[in-house]
C-alpha cells in the first residue's frame, strides 16, 4: 500500500494541474459569437474570347491545378485570323526589305546626278560664251563687209563715171585708146569688187544667223542644265523622303507583328485554363453553347486557404487586439481548431450592405453593430482538408 501511494499522489497533482488549466481557461477573459463562417477564396472563371465551345473538360466539384485545361472553345476562327496575320507580316517585311534597299539606291542616283547636272551647267555656260563671242565676231565681220561694200561701190561709181567721160573722146580720138582700155578695165574691177563685197556681206550675215541660232540653242542648253540642276539640288528632300518610307514600312512591320502576337493570344486564349488551384464550382458552360468574353463559366473554390469571419459586436472589441489566441468550434463536425485574430474590419458590416441603414430619417433605432474580424486557422490544424467556405463556426477569442 505504502509503495502505491507516491504514484497516487503524482495522479491527483496531474489532476488537479489539468483542472487548475481549464478553470483558468474557462474563467479566462475572452470573447465570443455564433455569427461567423468559414470563407476562402473563390476565383471566377470567364471566357477570354468569344466562340462555340468545343468540349468541357472538367465536371462539378472536381479538383484542379493552376494551368489545367477546363474548356476549349472551337479555335478554327482564331487559327485563321493568326494565319493572314502572318501572312500580313511577311508582306509588311517584304515592303521594309525594298524599302530599305531603296535608300542607299536613291542617294547615290540623286548624288550622281547632282554631279552630272552641275557639269552640264557648266559646260553648257561655256559653250553659251563662246557663241556669244561667235555672235559678236559674225557681227565685226558683217559691219566689216558692209564698209567695204559702201567702199567698193563710191570706187565702182567714180569708175563708171570716169568712163563715161572718156567714151565720146575717144570716139573723137581724143584721148588714147589705151587710156580708154585702162578706164573699162577699172570700172570692171570696181564692179567685181562691188559684187565681191555684197557677197562677202550676205557670208557675214549668213555667220551671223548661225551664230545667233548656236548663241539661242546654248542659252536653252543652259536653261535646261540649270533646270536639272535644281532637279538635282533635291536630292536630299528625296533621300530624306526614301528614308521616310522606310521607316513608315518598319512601322507597318511592327504593327503586323503586334497583330501577330494578338492572333496568337488569341488563339491561346481558346483554350480556357485555371488561374488557380481549387475545387470546380457553379458550373455554367455546356458543349455547343455560344460563350462571349467575359461571359462567367464557372467558379474555383481554393481550400488551400480557408479562414474565419467572426462578427463580433462593437461592444465586443474593446479589449479585442491582432494577435490574440482564437478558438473555432465547427458545427458540422464538433471538432475545434486554434487559430489566432489575423485583421479587424475598418467598418461595420452594415456600412458595406448593398442598403446601408439612413439614420437621417428620423426613424433612428440604437442597434448594436457587428464588426467582421478575421481569424487564421494555424497551418498544423489541417483545416483545409475537411471546411469548406460557408460553413457555420463558434468563434472565441482570448483576450489575454
Amino acid at each position: 500500500m505504502k509503495g502505491k501511494q507516491p504514484w497516487v499522489l503524482g495522479g491527483l497533482a496531474i489532476a488537479l494541474v489539468v483542472a487548475g488549466f481549464f478553470v483558468w481557461r474557462y474563467l479566462s477573459p475572452r470573447e465570443s459569437t455564433d455569427d461567423a463562417q468559414v470563407s476562402g477564396h473563390v476565383s471566377p472563371v470567364a471566357a477570354r474570347v468569344a466562340g462555340t465551345v468545343a468540349t468541357v473538360v472538367v465536371n462539378d466539384n472536381q479538383p484542379v491545378k493552376a494551368g489545367d485545361v477546363l474548356v476549349e472553345i472551337d479555335p478554327r476562327d482564331y487559327q485563321l485570323a493568326l494565319a493572314r496575320a502572318e501572312a500580313d507580316l511577311a508582306t509588311a517585311e517584304a515592303s521594309a526589305s525594298a524599302a530599305r534597299t531603296t535608300v542607299p539606291v536613291t542617294s547615290a542616283a540623286t548624288s550622281s546626278q547632282l554631279d552630272v547636272a552641275r557639269t552640264g551647267t557648266g559646260n553648257a555656260e561655256a559653250a553659251l560664251h563662246a557663241a556669244e563671242h561667235e555672235v559678236d565676231a559674225s557681227r565685226a565681220k558683217l559691219t566689216v563687209a558692209k564698209a567695204k561694200l559702201t567702199e567698193a561701190t563710191a570706187v565702182a561709181n567714180k569708175a563708171s563715171q570716169d568712163l563715161e567721160r572718156l567714151r565720146p573722146l575717144v570716139a573723137k580720138d581724143e584721148v588714147s585708146k589705151q587710156q580708154y582700155d585702162a578706164a573699162v578695165s577699172a570700172d570692171e574691177s570696181a564692179r567685181a569688187a562691188v559684187e565681191s563685197a555684197q557677197a562677202g556681206i550676205g557670208e557675214a550675215q549668213a555667220n551671223l544667223e548661225v551664230s545667233e541660232a548656236k548663241r539661242l540653242q546654248s542659252e536653252g542648253m543652259v536653261h535646261d542644265a540649270k533646270s536639272e540642276a535644281t532637279a538635282a539640288s533635291t536630292a536630299p528632300e528625296q533621300v530624306a523622303t526614301t528614308e521616310a518610307k522606310a521607316k513608315a514600312a518598319d512601322a507597318q512591320v511592327l504593327q503586323a507583328r503586334a497583330a501577330v502576337d494578338v492572333a496568337k493570344l488569341n488563339l491561346d486564349r481558346a483554350s480556357v485554363r485555371a488561374p488557380t488551384s481549387g475545387i470546380v464550382s457553379r458550373k455554367s458552360v455546356e458543349v455547343g453553347q455560344i460563350v462571349q468574353a467575359g461571359q462567367p463559366l464557372m467558379a474555383l473554390t481554393a481550400l488551400d486557404s480557408v479562414w474565419v469571419v467572426a462578427n463580433f459586436k462593437e461592444t465586443q472589441l474593446d479589449n479585442m487586439r491582432v494577435g490574440q489566441r482564437a478558438d473555432v468550434s465547427v458545427d458540422a463536425y464538433g471538432r475545434h481548431y486554434a487559430g489566432h485574430v489575423d485583421s479587424i474590419a475598418a467598418a461595420t458590416g452594415a456600412t458595406f450592405s448593398l442598403l446601408p441603414p439612413d439614420n437621417a430619417s428620423g426613424n433612428f433605432v440604437k442597434v448594436v453593430q457587428r464588426v467582421p474580424v478575421k481569424i487564421v486557422i494555424d497551418s498544423d490544424q489541417n483545416a483545409a482538408a475537411v471546411l469548406r467556405p460557408g460553413m457555420s463556426v463558434n468563434a472565441t477569442v482570448y483576450l489575454k
